[in-house]
């Protein structure tokens, strides 16, 4: 039976376009391929990784370029792929690595970054949290 799908919720569509390859489609027609790694197409794990951090990134960015705009803005993020019981990542780890400008406004985004970076972390990112605090997965077959 297939579950009925929340008139608030978050929807994107996969197609298959060959053999491991699909296209990912969001409400707005935005695509994206996805893949099993065997070329340049993202695989679901690197999706989800980039997910964290470009859910985290966006928090970031609105907290601290109120003050300034950054010169460079870097985000690592990164995780250990295990099979111990199903297989899982480990070890998640998101890094940002963002650069000011020199000057007063620089100042003043710079100091934000910590409290930004946690703040993301611990209430914002609704990505990072999902995956802190878990969630029922439901896999069904259409009718």
């Amino acid at each position: 039976m297939t579950a009925e799908i929340h008139a608030d919720a978050r929807v994107v569509t996969l197609r298959r376009t060959e053999f491991g390859t699909y296209e990912a489609t969001n409400e707005r027609g935005g695509t994206l391929v996805v893949g099993e790694g065997h070329d340049e197409t993202f695989t679901p794990v690197e999706l989800l990784l980039t997910a964290i951090a470009g859910c985290a990134s966006i928090d970031v960015d609105y907290i601290t370029a109120r003050r300034a705009e950054p010169v460079s803005f870097d985000v690592t993020s990164s995780g250990v792929k295990s099979t111990e019981g199903g297989n899982h990542l480990t070890d998640l780890h998101v890094t940002f690595r963002v650069v000011f400008p020199e000057g007063e406004a620089g100042d003043a985004a710079r100091a934000r970054v910590p409290q930004a970076v946690r703040r993301s972390a611990e209430s914002l990112c609704t990505v990072s949290r999902t995956i802190q605090l878990g969630t029922p997965v439901v896999m069904d077959v259409a009718d």
